[in-house]
């Protein structure tokens, strides 16, 4: 960009540099902000209060006008409102800004270009709906703002559109001024403009977002065409027809009516359980499979969406065979079949499964007016029986009609169960029930879903109950149970005094027929199915409902299944079927999905036998229906402030209870195909569990975890500590938790499933802490450790120096009875080639471990363990995070090979985040030859990732602090990598006692019942060392020496005073016997220990204030030089062990 053209004062020029980004340029520019631009630029004069009128644009900090050269073409009014709101809030998804401003108006087109300091739409701030921009305009400081309160400010009142999803199909997104933005100093440099809230658009999110951008045309449904009315088809199925005589007839009306209402109990249950989850927030497409899968997870959702997409496409044929067998009926019965049956069936059912893949492909318009007229011949059919009910015929009494009758309807109260059960009848009606989310499933088709599924859902189980139940008592109450259809089977009134049945006092004698005769009765409730239409008006009105309540309901399966699978694919849940998460037209029709569901139809069609796929498809949409009422249960037990539906009428124990009574009627249709469908869902469960989708929908399992884990750990505050359930909960010094690989493993190796694991970070550096990187960071490691299956937590800090840092982190890190209590270090392999403060500081956080009475652990390995210098080691970003991208974060990275325990320490260069391997992006490099001893360091950064051989862990318990030292080793072997590993015993002891001493720890070790291999005592551990190694450590510590004796005393107390780690003659004596211990030690170890996998050794301890740091540091050195792997151990030296039952 260009500079700013004139800064006529000095006052003039503060305010110059801070819109040097936001200045005039030669040319057109994309309004909005760059990366290194903030979304509000504050208007220092005006902020202060004392702004003067000031026409000059390039003095206005709040301008980000393109010039108005005349070579630059005019902004069209499509760019007035849209383009200005986009800039000023970052619009996601914003309405089309076409009638943001008028051709005719200027005023429009100049407000379009301005960027104000304040500006943002005043319909989209005020309303959720589309429309013309309206700005406020300060004539004093040129700044537009929204009149908030009557002040100028660039707060931001209360809104809807803050709050949308980045995809929100009904209105433009807006961003809230951020706190950075309202809260930051002035001169502040801004954060990289981000999304606020973590709304970064995933790939689901961007597709949904570019669907809805353009709604022009979409066809939405209200509560009556989208919900009632195929909820009403769907339950009123061909049931209504050809069965419920039959199951009156069986059950009697009174059982019958128990049936029915049983059923109704079931479907309004979870009728309440779905509108509560409906409300509870914005639904989108998806249907049964939105509903669970956004409330319990994608684990429950993901295996109940496949299966319920699955029974919805089988249910197509279904429907269609029950049309396609009406259908061949009639044909029989006019002596025009095709061919035979079967065949025929097959011809049928699939002629009309493609005359309704036609219509739903035709688009949900056409397939709505379909269901219009199919509900209206259904209703048409259903007032055709009633009325002929009410009309006497005596063609109709041999049939078995008589009219409404008290004796019949007495008589038909109770059952007459005739190879059937009470069950075995329910059973046979549920599946008629099952219809109530034929509305929900096109949830993405409704114009305001929260509305229409309670409203439509809940009337239409209330419609239809009422009518099956008015079917029952009608048929009940003017049908007998048997007839023979034999006009002449009359009693003459001489024997009616004698009659027992209905029928016999109504003037007939069926008795030739009835259970037990040799010829059967052929009409009657129990013997045919036809008798509504027998009673009905006209009679081929009930033959049209029976196609009406077939077609219709095939339509609504066909209708579902793509919907919901589209749903299901777009989540990304399954691999491999993302091909039909592709939506086409303005509606997003699944076309694929629906030539999917057709052909399963088509399958199942053509095979004819759907008496044993029928219970299965029933049991599945049960299964649909207890999850739906395991969610609101779940969600009401895991109390997230986020569970607010506005549908009030629902009880958590009722919905738990219309859950079992879901799981129960499965067992009573078909108790296989109950075991069948649990099978089924558990194995798709388990997959997506295994899978680990990376979606985060806010679930109520979520936050039953949440709730779970506060009040266990609350519990576990209350409770004191005990010996016996003592663990090593490690705050370990990673850094970067991926600089370190063989630091975690180890610790890992022993704290998994055992105890807690934190990964320390201190950031340290001479800028300005950046807070909102430091938490972004917090959760992007976290993301690596789980990805990388690491059982830590991973936990940054900022801090003026290391020291305060770990004090921090000693004292803050944790929660309740979840503390550590155990410091993790990795050796300072580099302490004598850098600043000898960086020395002080390290042996500060042992030291400050032991105040907080802390264990300390010290890693050592030979080749090193900072891996952070490598380039491309570890591939810690996700794609979604490799493309959302990086800028501008900069991490202070000290460099050098092997440094603290901490990779950010100051350094007088402060290297790109992308330099650093935790954080290397997808960029194709060429590869750099490692030198050899990187490649020796990188072997040994996963030395402990693999499986150990079989090999020893020498543990040199050499003072007792209290059981850690063994322990530790204990617990590592346990592991499945150490398992082959013996633990081998060293301890001091004298020569005259070596036996004793062996049998006194051997005998410990087995009060223990900690398994050893063997036990070795060192009596020459208190034996001098060699010479040459003496003066080597001489010679090491040389440059550390104070030599006050050579100095002045005054002097001499300054040196000391300004470099507190200088070793003084007065201590190297002091402690010349514990030195020459360290150096003896180490040669034992040479000798012992040298092919050992592990070495875990007792820390030597130095008195706080008597032992400069370089001295004990020099004893570290020596101590645990060219060995094997070593851990140095000091517990707190309270008992950790105990032989106590």
């Amino acid at each position: 960009m260009s500079a700013p053209t004139s800064t006529p004062s000095a006052s003039s020029e503060s305010a110059a540099a801070d819109c040097d980004l936001l200045a005039p340029d030669a040319g057109p520019k994309p309004l909005g902000p760059t990366p290194s631009q903030s979304r509000f630029q504050v208007d220092i004069v005006a902020e202060a209060g004392g702004a003067t009128e000031d026409k000059s644009p390039t003095s206005d900090a709040s301008t980000t006008a393109p010039s108005s050269d005349a070579a630059a073409p005019p902004a069209g009014p499509g760019a007035s409102g849209g383009e200005e709101a986009k800039g000023r809030f970052r619009v996601v998804n914003f309405a089309d800004p076409s009638e943001a401003g008028s051709p005719a108006s200027p005023e429009a087109q100049g407000e379009g270009l301005q960027n104000g300091d304040t500006v943002m739409s005043e319909t989209s701030l005020h309303s959720s709906t589309g429309g013309p921009h309206h700005y406020h305009y300060d004539t004093h400081t040129h700044t537009y703002y929204m009149r908030t309160f009557g002040h100028n400010t660039i707060d931001a009142v209360p809104n809807i559109d803050f709050y949308r999803q980045t995809a929100a199909p009904l209105g433009e997104k807006l961003i809230r001024p951020t706190l950075s933005e309202l809260h930051d100093e002035l001169d502040k440099e801004p954060f990289e403009d981000g999304f606020a809230n973590g709304d970064e658009l995933t790939p689901p999110e961007e597709a949904a977002a570019k669907e809805a951008a353009d709604n022009k045309g979409v066809v939405k449904f209200g509560w009556v065409k989208g919900v009632l009315v195929r909820c009403m088809l769907n339950i009123w199925g061909v049931m209504l027809f050809i069965r419920m005589s039959w199951i009156v007839g069986q059950a009697g009306i009174a059982l019958a009516c128990l049936i029915v209402a049983m059923a109704t109990v079931v479907t309004t249950i979870t009728g309440l359980s779905t509108s509560a989850i409906a409300t509870n927030g914005f639904v989108r497409g998806g249907g049964a499979y939105y509903l669970i899968s956004r409330s319990l997870g994608p684990e429950f959702g993901g295996s109940i969406g496949l299966i319920f997409a699955f029974a919805n496409a089988v249910a197509v044929a279904m429907y269609v065979v029950g049309f396609a067998e009406t259908v061949s009926e009639l044909l029989a019965g006019v002596d025009a079949s095709m061919t035979d049956e079967v065949n025929d069936i097959r011809i049928i059912g699939t002629i009309t499964v493609v005359l309704l893949l036609g219509i739903s492909l035709a688009g949900m318009e056409w397939e709505a007016k379909a269901q219009i007229f199919l509900l209206v011949v259904l209703i048409t059919a259903i007032i055709n029986y009633f009325i002929g009910s009410f009309i006497p015929s005596p063609a109709k009494k041999p049939l078995g009609y008589f009219g409404y009758d008290g004796s019949i309807m007495w008589e038909n109260m109770g059952p007459d169960f005739r190879e059937e059960t009470f069950f075995s009848v329910f059973a046979i009606f549920f599946p008629a029930a099952t219809g109530i989310l034929a509305g929900a499933n096109i949830s993405g088709d409704l114009s305001d879903p929260q509305l229409a599924i309670p409203r439509g859902t809940m009337l239409a189980i209330l419609i239809t109950g009422i009518v099956y139940l008015g079917v029952a008592v009608s048929t009940g109450s003017c049908i007998v149970r048997d007839a023979t259809g034999n006009i002449n089977d009359t009693v003459s009134s001489q024997f009616m005094m004698n009659c027992t049945d209905a029928a016999c006092k109504l003037g007939y004698d069926f008795s030739t027929c009835v259970k037990g005769a040799e010829n059967p009765c052929r009409y009657g409730l129990q013997n045919d199915f036809q008798v509504m239409s027998m009673v009905s008006g006209f009679g081929p009105l009930i033959t049209a409902g029976i196609f009406s309540a077939t077609l219709s309901s095939a339509l609504a399966s066909l209708v579902s299944a793509p919907k919901v699978f589209q749903a299901l694919c777009k989540d990304n849940i399954y691999p491999g079927l993302g091909m039909f998460a592709k939506g086409y037209g303005k509606n997003n029709e699944p076309l694929r999905g629906y030539i999917l569901t057709f052909v399963i139809a088509l399958a199942f069609i053509l095979i004819a036998e759907l008496n044993i796929i029928a219970p299965i498809i029933s049991n599945f949409f049960l299964a649909s229906y207890a999850l739906i009422n395991f969610s609101v249960f779940h969600a009401s037990l895991a109390n997230s402030p986020g569970w607010r539906p506005s549908f009030k009428y629902y009880n958590m124990w009722v919905s738990l209870i219309g859950a079992i009574l879901c799981c129960v009627v499965m067992f009573v249709i078909n108790w296989w195909a109950a075991l069948m469908t649990n099978v089924i869902v558990l194995g798709l469960f388990i997959y997506v569990s295994y899978k680990k989708p990376d979606v985060n929908w806010g679930s109520s399992t979520q936050a039953l975890t949440y709730h779970q884990a506060l009040t266990h750990t609350l519990h576990l505050s209350g409770v004191e500590d005990h010996i016996k359930n003592f663990r090593p909960q490690c705050l370990v010094m990673t850094g970067y938790p991926n600089s370190r690989p063989a630091l975690l493993d180890l610790v890992h190796s022993f704290t998994k499933n055992v105890g807690l694991m934190v990964c320390g970070h201190i950031r340290t550096g001479y800028r300005r802490p950046n807070f909102k990187e430091l938490s972004t960071d917090q959760s992007r490691y976290q993301r690596w450790l789980l990805k990388n299956e690491t059982k830590a937590f991973y936990t940054p800090v900022f801090a003026e120096d290391m020291r305060q840092g770990a004090q921090f982190l000693l004292q803050a890190a944790g929660l309740g009875r979840l503390k550590p209590n155990t410091l993790v270090l990795g050796f300072k392999n580099d302490w004598r080639d850098g600043d000898m403060m960086n020395v002080e500081t390290y042996i500060s956080m042992i030291h400050d471990s032991f105040d907080y009475q802390f264990g300390a652990v010290i890693l050592r390995l030979k080749e090193g363990l900072d891996v952070s210098h490598i380039q491309g080691q570890d591939d810690l970003l996700s794609s979604q995070e490799k493309s959302s991208g990086m800028k501008d974060v900069i991490v202070s990275i000290d460099t050098s090979k092997d440094s603290d325990a901490d990779s950010s320490k100051p350094s007088s260069k402060a290297t790109s985040i992308q330099n650093s391997p935790a954080m290397q992006k997808d960029k194709k490099s060429p590869s750099v030859p490692l030198n050899v001893s990187d490649q020796r360091l990188l072997e040994a950064s996963q030395q402990f990732l693999k499986k150990q051989g079989k090999g020893t862990v020498d543990v040199w318990w050499l003072f007792d602090d209290g059981g850690l030292t063994l322990l530790i080793p204990y617990l590592l072997t346990n592991k499945k990598r150490w398992k082959d590993c013996k633990i081998r015993v060293f301890i001091g002891g004298k020569i005259n006692r070596i036996d004793h001493d062996r049998r006194a720890m051997a005998t410990l070790l087995s009060k223990f019942r900690i398994d050893f291999s063997d036990i070795n005592v060192l009596g020459d551990i208190n034996t001098k060392p060699k010479k040459e190694h003496v003066s080597a450590f001489e010679e090491m510590i040389e440059p550390y020496r104070l030599k006050e004796d050579d100095m002045e005393q005054e002097a001499a107390e300054r040196l000391k005073d300004s470099e507190p780690w200088r070793i003084t003659d007065n201590e190297l004596e002091l402690y010349r016997a514990k030195t020459n211990r360290q150096i003896r030690l180490n040669e034992l170890l040479k000798e012992h220990s040298s092919t050992a996998n592990l070495i875990v050794m007792s820390l030597p301890l130095a008195r706080k204030g008597a032992v400069s740091s370089a001295l004990y540091m020099a004893w570290l050195e020596v101590l645990s030089k060219e060995l094997p792997p070593i851990l140095l151990v000091r517990g707190n030296h309270q008992s950790v062990l105990t032989f106590y039952s």
